[in-house]
Formats: C-alpha cells, structure tokens, sequence
C-alpha cells in the first residue's frame, strides 16, 4: 500500500507543474488589467505605469513565472491587489465556508442518491425505476444557478422559511476559532447560532447538491444493476442467505467501487460549482472570492486560489484511489 500511496504522490508534481502553467499564461491572457481593473476611473498612465512597476508586471513573463513558481513552492501565493492581504490569509478566512457548504451538499447528494439509485434498481422497469430516472434527467438538465434563484425566490422570498443570502445571521456575534461555524456551534453547545448556520446551509446546498445527487443515483443504479446479476450473487441466494445479507455482503460492497470513485469525482465539481451557487446566495466562500477577484483581474488571487483548488482536488483524488484500492485490493496487485 505505502508503494502504491508513494506513485500516486509523484504522479501529483506533474500535474501540478502543469496546472501552474496554465493558470499563470490563462491570467494573463484575460482582457485588461489589473491596473486598469482595481484603480477604475482612477487608472491615470502614471498609476498603471507604477503599479506594474509594484507588482512586477513589467517582467518579462518567463521571468514573472519564474518568480512565481519559487513562490508557490514555499506556499506564498503573494498579496491580492484589492485586500493588500497574503492570499494564505484569505484562504484560510474563505476555505472552511466553501468546505462546509460541499460537505453539506455532498451529504444531501450521497444520502439521496444511494438509496434512490438502489431502489431503482431493485424495482427495475418499476414505477420507482422510471421515477429516480426522471429525477436525475431533470438534475442534470437544470443548471445550478436556474436552481438557485428558483429555490431562493420559493423558500427565503415567498414562503419566508430559510435564508437567502448569507452564512449566518449579522445579528448574532460569536466566536469562530477554527472557522467551520457548523463545528464551532457545536464544539460550544451553541444550539441557537447551530440552528442559524444549518438553515443558511440548506438552500446553497441543495442548489450545489442537486447535479451530483442525479449523477450518484445514475451511477448507483447502474452498478447495482450490473452486480445482482452476477454468479456470486445468485450463488448466495441459491444458498439460503436472508436478501439484506445478499444485498449488503455481495451487492452493495461490490458496487461500491464505481460508486465511491464517481463520489470522488464529484467533490471537485462541489469546488468548481460553488462559484456560482457563493455568488448567487452571497455566501463568502472560496468561489465568491474568485469571481470577485476575476473582475478586479487580481493575478494573486486568482493563481492562488484556483491552484488551492487544483490542489485540493487532486489530493482528493488521491484519497478516492487509495480507498478503491482499499476496497479493491486487485488494483493494489495491478
């Protein structure tokens, strides 16, 4: 196993060498800048003359790579032009909101989506088959920003039951020490402030949860389908085993290995997806703090938070292969 981790870990530079590459030249290949996009009517000849001469832009580009790259390697991303803050710093503050919020959706997705894809095929060619079929069709189909203003028009502006906007209510001052405000309420038993910043999570997370819960019910239906058909399976029936011992020992831990790999995946649609679902119900996450910096063509910021990401993803990636071959001990052989 420890060979096996080690491969995947030098598999990683290279993806990452890459990576670096093509956020740095994509950066510098958008229209304007930064300059032009922080200082606004502002922007005199002289100020953007000296600002390029600040941030070093007037580099030659292999150079400004160059000195970046050395950068990256110590984990100093530099400092965002709007904040005059380390972007280290505005990771940390921004990281654990978008974290929280795929976490809950991830949970909503996988939750529903199992059982939903498990029943389906169970009851195949059944009134509950061609429903899950219908519910992932209309998941996939609609984009997540259609499914957020719907949700935030239905629940925080008709009916008045969640919150629309926000991660916790302005009124309430409490402490955060690690951030993850769902974890600090109930690290303090803070039940009131608990309950606030779970209702402000339900809609984000549902709007962002909703592509991978119909992609993980598709999945699961599928791998379902292809196991219990299998010699092993009807082996275990043939012998007399109660359908929830054939289903949980045989079906379903079989069908695990695509399922957790296509739940693997989906983590890094919840990052890249969280964009708009931040934007959308002004949450302050990670994929506001993007959008927002794309519009101040803050250089700083953008590298490094989309190379966070990158990495963030990758390393999750890394964990779903060495689960798989946790589960699948051929793939450790192979």
């Amino acid at each position: 196993m420890l060979r096996f981790v080690v491969r995947r870990l030098l598999l990683l530079l290279p993806i990452l060498f890459g990576l670096s590459l093509l956020v740095f030249f994509w950066v510098r290949a958008l229209p304007g800048s930064p300059a032009e996009g922080l200082l606004g009517e502002r922007a005199t000849p002289e100020l953007i003359a000296a600002y390029r001469e600040r941030y070093g832009l007037n580099e030659p580009v292999y150079k400004q790579y160059w000195s970046q790259l050395q950068s990256w390697s110590h984990a100093d991303f530099g400092t965002s032009a709007a904040s005059h803050r380390q972007v280290t710093d505005e990771i940390k503050d921004r990281f654990p909101a978008t974290a929280e919020l795929s976490l809950a959706a991830l949970l909503f997705a996988v939750s529903l989506g199992i059982p939903l894809g498990f029943f389906a095929a169970k009851k195949y060619g059944g009134l509950v088959d061609h429903a899950s079929l219908f519910i992932s069709l209309i998941g996939i189909s609609i984009p997540v920003f259609v499914l957020g203003i719907i949700l935030k028009y239905v629940f925080s502006v008709r009916l008045g039951w969640l919150p629309g906007t926000g991660r916790i209510d302005v009124t309430l001052t409490v402490d955060h020490p690690t951030g993850f405000y769902v974890l600090d309420a109930i690290l303090t038993r803070d039940w009131t402030t608990f309950k606030d910043v779970v209702k402000h999570l339900v809609l984000p997370a549902v709007a962002l949860g909703s592509i991978p819960l119909a992609i993980i019910a598709r999945i699961t239906r599928a791998a379902v389908l292809d196991v219990q058909n299998e010699d092993y399976v009807r082996t275990a029936r043939a012998k007399g085993l109660p359908p929830l011992t054939v289903d949980r020992r045989h079906v379903l831990r079989n069908a695990a290995l695509p399922i957790s790999t296509i739940i693997g995946l989906q983590v890094g649609l919840l990052l890249s997806g969280a964009v708009l679902t931040e934007t959308i119900f002004s949450f302050p996450g990670i994929g506001r703090w993007l959008a927002e910096a794309i519009f101040n063509r803050d250089y700083s910021v953008l590298q490094g938070g989309i190379l966070f990401v990158a990495f963030v993803f990758v390393f999750v990636n890394l964990i779903v292969d060495v689960v798989y071959a946790l589960i699948n001990p051929r793939i450790r052989v192979s």
